[in-house]
């Protein structure tokens, strides 16, 4: 099992470019499965999770592999079994979202229910109503979830979801192309990425109207089409890049940044001391004086994300000052607190309340990565300790970031990938 060795050695300096975004990846992969024909996906991240998905496919009998190194291309016209066997499903959440394609292109699926990062309760209840809604037939049996469009097409509904959820917006969104007649999703979440998802639809023919906004309207098509489509860039790892300056000191420019997508986390920035100056799909971030607390309430887009908490707290634990960080999205979100207390950080936990109070300093010391994000704020406090930092579990980390320590390596930082 890999680990990663890093020794905090000062300032980050240099660019880094910001690879394909993960949250977007995922769900535009799963839309291949609307079409009866070859498409081809660019700027795809080569993550733990993107390989999932496409080992996913192929299971089905999908031909898809990846024929460069950001470029994916995939054909389901050979798809064999509509089926999402429990061994993959389980390994990852975001394989749910072959779901509402399958019924929606083949009329039937059957997908085991999922599984991936243990930090909080996400239950798959809104997608299961929003396909009711649309006249699917779902029932659960021995931890599978079935659904079957009686007639082999779904029907056009308005859904208005009880709660903001990113992947039933996708999943529902999704399924909502090839119904008949005209589905509304109320309450849809806002994110970036359900956006890049309906442009990457939009593009194989879907008609989808206000992406983007908490209505979207969704009028079904007979077929979509071969498309070719670039998956948007990462605003959570250009955001984890920001937060490591912002914690270590230096300047780093973030090539071919999501700037859009980045204001809440760029205002947090700004709040603690960090200089930023955008120039097109460039970020420069420069932190010279001291850095200063901030506090933040995670919550949907565009609030500040919860895939970017444990790094600003990381960030927050060698500030001057006091932060009170709540995270609304997730109950179970605050893991990484135990082990960046390990490194001499000063953290209380209360509900779903951190209260960080900054230290001068951090030490090296054996850490666990628990989680995706949590990985990578012992990334970012290991970059700011004396000594060495061993993080164990580091399995997380691949599932997000795409070969992040040859990218730290390249701004000065001093990181080391170990196999055991």
């Amino acid at each position: 099992m890999d680990k990663l060795c890093v020794t905090g050695n000062g300032p980050l300096r240099g660019a880094v470019r910001v690879s394909g975004a993960k949250n977007a990846a995922l769900p535009i992969l799963c839309s291949s499965l609307l079409v009866k024909a070859p498409v081809t996906f660019t700027n795809v991240p080569q993550l733990n999770d993107t390989r999932t998905i496409v080992r996913l496919l192929n299971q089905m009998g999908v031909t898809a592999a990846r024929t460069e190194t950001h470029r994916i291309e995939i054909d389901a016209s050979t798809l064999a079994k509509p089926v999402a066997e429990y061994d993959l499903v389980k390994t990852m959440r975001a394989s749910v979202l072959v779901l509402g394609p399958l019924v929606a292109r083949w009329g039937e699926a059957r997908v085991s229910l999922p599984g991936g990062c243990a930090i909080g309760q996400r239950p798959v209840d809104q997608h299961l109503k929003g396909l009711e809604a649309m006249g699917a037939e779902v029932t659960l049996d021995g931890g599978y979830i079935n659904a079957r469009a009686p007639g082999g097409r779904l029907k056009g509904a308005r859904i208005v979801m009880d709660m903001v959820t990113v992947t039933g917006t996708e999943n529902i969104m999704m399924a909502a192309t090839l119904a008949d007649g005209v589905t509304v999703i109320e309450n849809a979440a806002r994110e970036p990425e359900v956006v890049d998802l309906a442009n990457c639809l939009i593009a194989m023919g879907a008609n989808i109207k206000g992406a983007g906004t908490d209505s979207i309207t969704i009028t079904g098509v007979e077929d979509l089409h071969t498309a070719t489509y670039r998956v948007m860039p990462d605003r959570i790892e250009a955001g984890t890049f920001a937060c490591a300056v912002a914690a270590v000191g230096g300047e780093i420019t973030l090539l071919d940044a999501p700037v859009a997508s980045m204001e809440a986390i760029l205002d947090k920035l700004r709040d603690a001391g960090c200089s930023i100056s955008i120039n097109g799909t460039s970020i420069t971030i420069a932190r010279k004086g001291p850095l200063k607390a901030v506090s933040v309430k995670t919550a949907p887009y565009p609030a500040f994300p919860t895939d970017m908490q444990a790094q600003l707290m990381a960030m927050n634990v060698v500030a001057e000052g006091t932060a009170v960080m709540t995270e609304n999205i997730f109950e179970n979100r605050m893991m990484h607190v135990s082990e960046l207390s390990r490194l001499g950080a000063n953290i209380e936990v209360t509900g779903n309340t951190a209260v960080v109070q900054g230290v001068a300093s951090l030490k090296g010391a054996n850490v666990m990565a628990t989680d995706l994000r949590a990985s990578a704020s012992l990334v970012i406090a290991g970059l700011c300790a004396s000594g060495t930092t061993m993080i164990d579990r580091i399995y997380h980390l691949d599932r997000g970031y795409e070969h992040i320590e040859d990218k730290l390596i390249g701004l000065g930082a001093t990181i080391e990938r170990i196999s055991t």
